[in-house]
């Protein structure tokens, strides 16, 4: 029954509800309470235990109904064959009296029987020995069935089989076909349980693999298909970025006292220091100015740039975003008020068009936006600083970078690449705090998680 629970835990942690060692430890105590007679009592208990949000509640209400799904009449036939088997045991070792002592009689008189407990029984036992709990893709079905029948000894059935199909003799032939049906069910039922355990285990397993190697695939090799899976991809890094940063905000430098502060505070106690007062480092929040080149070359970029930012919505309160092409354009109003999809779409109908031009860019962030930029603005840009051979204006770049905070560049091209043509960014290069080559959904988190780590 241990077992039972802590595999259920493990199922949990795998599907994305952080189960803690403590409120493992409370599950254990709530299961010798109540024990596995009543399903709904075991359900509610657990739930209030091991599940804290409506997430993870939503998780264990569908992992529990798989998980659990072979009810108590299952469970009290696995308590009676534990018992025959004791029992045998004790005995002569032959087998009990009925009982087929040959593997191929005994998987025959399985199949044969119709007991459903009794199958299912026999198939838990067997996916515990073949190791099913750790299948992870969908393709590994037949792989785990074949392992748990090899576990309940299909060979000697099969042997047999054979035995009796190289017989042309009509008992031979019978007996044959009794055999083939068998191994069949066994087989249909080897499967369904392993199809089980892959939703209860796997399936989180593979939604993981597949949203990693979408986050390391580069922004301009993905698919339709792929698109979608990004989007829920880049969610999720957002809220991990979110609750990483609001978290580390929230801790308090409780190592150096400062003294003075604390003897004001204490004289009405005559310098007794009832109440210990700590020094605390000044902390900006995290403000951010993004411009993007919103350009063919790299508007693709640029819609997922946006996407982790505007999710960080509750971590970087104070955002900017402006888009260019030649003339830069303030599209934070958009993307408040339209839907994300609808927003992009204006954004790279109205401004996406025309030659790239980064000096005009910063002409208009000076004339118009100059007063976004101060001490505590972190200033991000994206985009490959191909300007069409047209002027930089390098001196606002640098007049830019000593108002600002940092100055981070993301650009999509390998850095082969830079300063080759009518790219200027390695001129760009000394004033900037950060330039990196940012190709994927990773790359994005990892130059996010810097730039707010400044704030930290």
């Amino acid at each position: 029954m241990e077992r039972t629970l802590t595999n259920y835990i493990r199922a949990l942690r795998t599907a994305g509800a952080a189960v803690s060692p403590s409120e493992a430890i409370d599950a254990a105590r709530a299961l010798a309470l109540v024990g596995y007679a009543e399903r709904q009592r075991l359900k509610d208990s657990l739930s209030v235990v091991l599940a804290k949000t409506p997430e993870e509640k939503d998780i264990h209400d569908r992992l529990f109904d798989l998980y659990f799904s072979r009810g108590a009449a299952t469970a009290g036939a696995e308590r009676q064959d534990s018992e025959d088997t004791a029992d045998q045991r004790d005995g002569d070792g032959s087998g009990g009296e009925g009982e087929p002592a040959d593997p191929a009689d005994q998987l025959l008189d399985l199949a044969r029987a119709g007991d459903q407990s009794r199958l299912a029984v026999a198939m838990e036992r067997a996916a515990s020995q073949a190791g099913v709990d750790e299948i992870r893709f969908a393709s590994q079905g037949s792989f785990f069935s074949r392992r748990m029948l090899e576990t309940m000894g299909v060979e000697a059935l099969e042997a047999r089989l054979m035995e009796r199909l190289q017989d042309r003799s009509p008992e031979s032939q019978a007996e044959a076909q009794a055999l083939m049906d068998a191994r069949s069910a066994l087989m249909r039922a080897a499967r369904r349980h392993v199809d089980q355990r892959f939703e209860v285990f796997g399936r989180t397993a593979t939604e993981n693999f597949m949203n990693s190697a979408v986050a390391s695939r580069a922004i301009d090799k993905l698919s339709l298909r792929d698109m979608e899976r990004m989007k829920a991809v880049v969610a999720r890094m957002a809220r991990r970025l979110a609750v990483r940063h609001s978290r580390r905000r929230k801790v308090r430098n409780r190592g150096k006292l400062d003294v003075r502060r604390t003897l004001r505070a204490n004289a009405g106690f005559d310098g007794v220091p009832f109440q210990v007062v700590w020094k605390r480092k000044h902390r900006d929040r995290p403000k951010i100015v993004a411009i993007c080149d919103v350009s063919g070359s790299v508007a693709t970029y640029v819609r997922f740039l946006l996407m982790f930012l505007y999710a960080l919505n509750e971590t970087v309160t104070d955002l900017g975003a402006f888009a260019f092409s030649n003339v830069l354009v303030d599209v934070s109003g958009p993307l408040k008020h339209l839907s994300f999809e609808a927003a992009m779409d204006h954004i790279i109908l109205e401004v996406g068009s025309g030659g790239t031009d980064y000096g005009q860019a910063m002409i208009d962030l000076r004339d118009k936006h100059w007063d976004q930029i101060d001490r505590r603005t972190t200033v991000l840009l994206l985009g490959d600083g191909r300007s069409n051979h047209t002027d930089p204006r390098l001196d606002i770049f640098a007049e830019m970078a000593d108002r600002a905070k940092r100055v981070v560049w993301l650009c999509p091209e390998p850095t082969g690449r830079w300063g080759s043509g009518d790219s200027e960014i390695l001129r760009y290069q000394p004033f900037c705090t950060h330039l990196s080559h940012c190709a994927t959904a990773l790359d994005l988190e990892e130059a996010l998680d810097e730039i707010l780590l400044a704030y930290d």
